[in-house]
């Protein structure tokens, strides 16, 4: 089974090889002066490692231990969270849907070809992909290829068909945990060491539109892709061909080690064109082991709302770079909040590796078990200080330590365009600033500040009148600020820091 994206939509077909082996990067020189684009040494550039003339060896190596997934679902399953195979349709992204609706790789006894025929319930089934990691039979595939499964089989490369279990799964990174239920001792395959660069050499082999023990071959085209299928995307993006059934499938670096698994394919017509995205091998050992352990993931918790640091914030701040998650508010009684995390702190590394942004922090704090001590660096005030924080549990109502900023635009404007009154006058509570009226051309409004929002903060400053809103922005001028940051609570109850461009005149 496989996720497409149609009109760019990024769809959840199993999909994404990864790249391992060596593409050898071209040394660049200072650039001559005026400095339009660096130009390449003089000296001849040593030959980069070539692709071995072929993949034969690596594929005799691991395709044992490769297998095709096949699930008949169960006669419960709606229509809406079971177009087969492809799991709860609530918890996917909903540019994603229509592909599930329209491609899924199901066909009940007909199979993977037999979309078109009567499906009736009971009998509805899909297919997919998946790879052995123990002699004993734990087999690793996707979430979205088992989820409402009411019985799973394996095909195994030998052509012996085995009944599986479901361990455990993992919906928040679309993984799933099997044990083949015959005793026996079977083929496996094993985890790379290190993470591929972008240019190695992978090799993706599964169980595409049902035929098992495809083999394809393709580089690392990027790393670090998010395309809004999970909290937690950190996907490995490659050109591998990777169609409908080669969810939960592996990626393989030359040396035969697995580096991702194969989950999602942006595509506009449902076939591969290239653009295909793998679950990283480091994120796949850590959730497989506590599935096999516990049978499920539990995550770290920090317990702050963070959004990411763009330049104008960063204005706003005084930081040289776009960088950090910016906290918003930390829970109540959660470990941030006890670790004495405020609002306005910009959380910079986690146990000394730097954090780029909100969403990276999410990651590294969800990727630490509970319990789990850690040294947050961040900024305040301008000042660095350093926090030791005993990570509690990820709540299970979904909660997620980061969320997307609405501030985008860069406004300069010259003016706020504001018509403010205090909260507590307008019946809006006794704290902050209540925003009256908007000129929808100013820069307040680009900021995505609307009528009824109420100002708590201006540049740290708590404000409880519109003079000390003037008066925290005199104050960021002077200080040679090109930003003020400001803290907005919205109708809803909602906060957020909105970053304004300070000009001459304020509104």
């Amino acid at each position: 089974m496989t996720l497409t994206v149609r009109r760019r939509a990024l769809a959840s077909v199993a999909a994404a090889a990864l790249v391992a082996g060596g593409a050898a990067g071209f040394g660049l020189t200072p650039p001559a002066t005026p400095a339009y684009a660096q130009a390449l040494p003089q000296t001849p550039i040593t030959a980069p490692q070539h692709p071995p003339g072929s993949f034969a060896d690596v594929v005799d190596k691991v395709k044992p231990g490769v297998v095709a997934v096949k699930v008949k679902l169960n006669a419960d399953a709606s229509d809406d969270d079971d177009t087969p195979g492809n799991g709860n349709l609530q918890q996917v992204p909903p540019q994603l849907r229509e592909f599930f609706k329209r491609f899924g790789q199901g066909g009940g006894q007909n199979g993977p070809q037999g979309r078109n025929a009567p499906q009736q319930r009971g009998e509805r089934g899909a297919v997919g992909s998946g790879f052995i990691i123990s002699g004993d039979g734990y087999v690793v595939t996707n979430n979205h290829v088992v989820d409402k499964a009411k019985t799973v089989q394996v095909t195994l490369d030998d052509s012996r068909t085995l009944d599986a279990k479901v361990i455990g799964k993992d919906p928040k990174t679309d993984l799933a945990l099997l044990k083949i239920t015959e005793g026996g001792t079977y083929p496996y395959v094993q985890f790379g060491k290190g993470a591929p660069r972008v240019g190695d050499w992978v090799v993706a082999i599964g169980n595409p539109f049902g035929l098992g023990g495809t083999v394809t071959a393709g580089i690392v085209s990027a790393r670090g892709r998010d395309i809004g299928a999970g909290p937690y995307d950190d996907f490995l993006q490659i050109d591998a061909p990777i169609n409908k059934g080669n969810s939960g499938g592996p990626t393989f670096n030359v040396n035969g080690e697995v580096v991702g698994v194969n989950t999602a394919i942006a595509s506009p017509s449902g076939g591969s064109v290239g653009l295909a995205f793998a679950i990283p091998a480091e994120t796949v050992q850590a959730v497989v082991d506590q599935l096999r352990t516990d049978g499920k993931v539990v995550r770290g918790y920090l317990g702050v709302q963070v959004q990411p640091v763009t330049k104008d914030i960063a204005d706003g701040l005084g930081l040289d770079k776009a960088k950090g998650a910016l906290v918003d508010h930390a829970e109540n009684g959660t470990p941030a909040a006890k670790a004495g995390l405020k609002s306005g702190d910009v959380i910079e590394s986690v146990n000394g590796t730097p954090v780029n942004d909100a969403k990276e922090l999410s990651r590294k704090i969800a990727g630490l078990k509970p319990g789990t001590a850690v040294k947050l660096a961040y900024l305040r005030n301008g000042k660095n200080d350093v926090a030791t924080v005993e990570l509690g549990t990820l709540p299970t109502d979904g909660k997620v330590a980061s969320r997307s900023s609405d501030d985008d635009a860069t406004s300069g404007q010259p003016r706020l365009g504001l018509s403010l009154a205090p909260a507590g006058d307008v019946g809006l509570g006794g704290d902050g600033v209540a925003v009256m009226e908007v000129d929808p051309s100013g820069p307040a409004a680009a900021k995505g500040i609307e009528q009824g929002d109420v100002i708590l903060d201006v540049a740290g400053t708590s404000v409880s009148k519109p003079s000390d809103v003037q008066a925290q922005i005199k104050a960021a001028q002077a200080n040679g600020r090109k930003a003020v940051l400001m803290r907005v609570k919205s109708a809803k109850g909602q906060t957020r820091f909105v970053a304004v461009a300070l000009t001459t005149k304020e509104g």
